[in-house]
């Protein structure tokens, strides 16, 4: 291991905080909140809602969460359809608009991960306890009930407040291979009783994803990874792969969340909606293709791109997620926008949705948090506390704190990369291309997981491209890893 990684967390600890205040983020959270977050004597409490809690409700999360912002359960009705049920934190019960917390929060608008350090929206005492839907432990939550068909359609929904108790605390790894038949019920599934809801909702969250592939929504497969320390030490990036597990969660939030913008929508209330315009370099990806003998149409067409990469992923698996990069770096990136009621909407090009909203994780992203407070004044009978140029107003600014977080996120990732590379300079690795512009040229390589510029030899090399590079230079304060071409 190369001397530059011992005191590696610490190291990683200071260029994140310094990479936050220079994007305008906090890394702290002011004095005021902390006052109103120690001043909290427990959990909200209402009247007047329903009482869920004995419902076999379970969350199914990463092995460390802490901030759990929903947890589901689901019955077979006698149609034949199947009865899910999502429920949502009710953070907006504790985290009034205007308070310090939420300046916070609207400040910086999502929590930001890094390597060495999580800085969360919300303070701890909120969103890993009171404000979290924790095992074994009553809430107050934001219900979202959904009848799923045989077909993968939501035939129909409803919203409401409830209080839920978690009844198991699940994670992706354990539960995907038990619904794989790769290994017993973990620890806290051994019930028949929170068994059965589980597996139904396995099958919907599949027959639900099988209804937006066919409507054109993309495989994809990103390249993830976590950070290995050995006590201070950075160790090692680990890719981490997609499970069914997290799989069946994405699928109901994709749900719930088109649920949340159809309820909004039926009762005249702009909404924060998240969408993905027609792709931004449609014809590298066509290009994309042809380099692999097929072929797409000249305009966008989220159906053919989507059986084109059902293909390529049953064809080539191990380049897989090369492919998913270079085809989301071509599709560009995501936003905010405000949506008027009744206005036809955007959508979503990725997720095959024309109806869709944050909601489902409201003590991470602030834009969860509007659209909570959204709904519930509907359920209340009051007008809506976000009037339609605010939300206008709001949306550009997650949009544009959201891209702040996502590069930070990205430069501790390469100042970690850096940290494994110092000792490497001259060392030799394959490459993909993964970004091609005037401003510059960049690649990835898999051993461990960086992404860095490409100084010399990238002419006429585009997203997609495959070469050898020779590592030059790494500065691991900045994030910068470099390399050049090996002909």
């Amino acid at each position: 291991m190369h001397a530059a990684s011992h005191g590696g967390r610490q190291i990683l600890r200071h260029i994140a905080r310094i990479a936050m205040i220079e994007r305008g983020l906090q890394p702290e959270f002011p004095p005021a909140a902390m006052r109103q977050s120690a001043a909290f004597a427990g959990p909200a409490h209402a009247e007047h809602v329903r009482d869920l809690r004995d419902l076999p409700w379970v969350s199914i999360d990463n092995d460390d969460s802490r901030d759990l912002d929903q947890i589901s359960t689901a019955e077979a009705l006698p149609s034949g359809d199947t009865r899910i049920w999502v429920a949502i934190a009710d953070v907006d019960a504790l985290v009034g608009a205007g308070t310090p917390i939420d300046a916070h929060a609207h400040r910086n608008t999502t929590s930001v991960y890094t390597p060495a350090r999580i800085f969360p929206m919300l303070p701890e005492r909120l969103s890993t306890d009171l404000t979290s839907l924790n095992d074994q432990q009553e809430r107050l939550a934001l219900v979202i009930e959904m009848d799923i068909s045989s077909d993968g359609e939501v035939i129909a929904s409803n919203l409401y407040r409830a209080q839920v108790r978690n009844q198991a605390k699940l994670a992706y790894p354990s539960i995907s291979e038990w619904l794989e038949g790769r290994a017993p019920p973990p620890e806290g599934l051994a019930a028949p009783r929170l068994q059965t809801p589980l597996r139904l909702q396995d099958a919907a969250a599949h027959r639900l994803r099988a209804q937006r592939h066919v409507h054109g929504a993309l495989t994809l497969e990103t390249l993830k990874t976590h950070a290995v320390f050995d006590g201070d030490a950075l160790r090692d990036l680990e890719r981490e792969h997609k499970n069914r597990g997290q799989e069946l969660i994405e699928d109901l939030m994709i749900a719930a969340n088109g649920a949340v913008a159809r309820f909004l929508d039926q009762h005249g209330v702009p909404s924060l909606r998240r969408v993905l315009r027609t792709p931004r370099r449609w014809e590298r990806i066509v290009a994309l293709a042809a380099d692999v003998g097929e072929h797409l149409p000249a305009a966008p067409d989220a159906l053919a791109l989507n059986q084109f990469l059902s293909r390529r992923r049953q064809v080539d698996p191990e380049r897989f997620a090369d492919l998913s990069l270079a085809v989301i770096k071509s599709l560009g990136s995501g936003e905010y926008l405000a949506q008027q009621p009744g206005r036809s909407a955007t959508g979503h090009f990725g997720l095959a949705v024309s109806n869709y909203t944050h909601s489902s994780a409201p003590n991470r992203r602030f834009p969860d948090l509007i659209s909570q407070r959204l709904v519930k004044a509907v359920l209340a009978g009051k007008p809506s506390p976000y009037p339609f140029g605010l939300l206008e107003q709001l949306a550009e600014h997650c949009t544009q704190q959201e891209d702040n977080a996502a590069k930070i996120e990205r430069r501790l990732a390469k100042s970690a990369a850096a940290l494994l590379l110092a000792g490497r300079i001259g060392e030799v690795f394959d490459a993909l291309v993964t970004g091609a512009a005037p401003k510059g040229t960049w690649v990835r390589i898999l051993r461990p997981a960086a992404e860095g510029r490409l100084l010399r030899g990238f002419e006429g090399a585009d997203i997609g491209y495959r070469m050898r590079v020779r590592l030059v230079r790494v500065d691991v304060e900045c994030g910068f890893i470099d390399f050049e071409r090996v002909h």
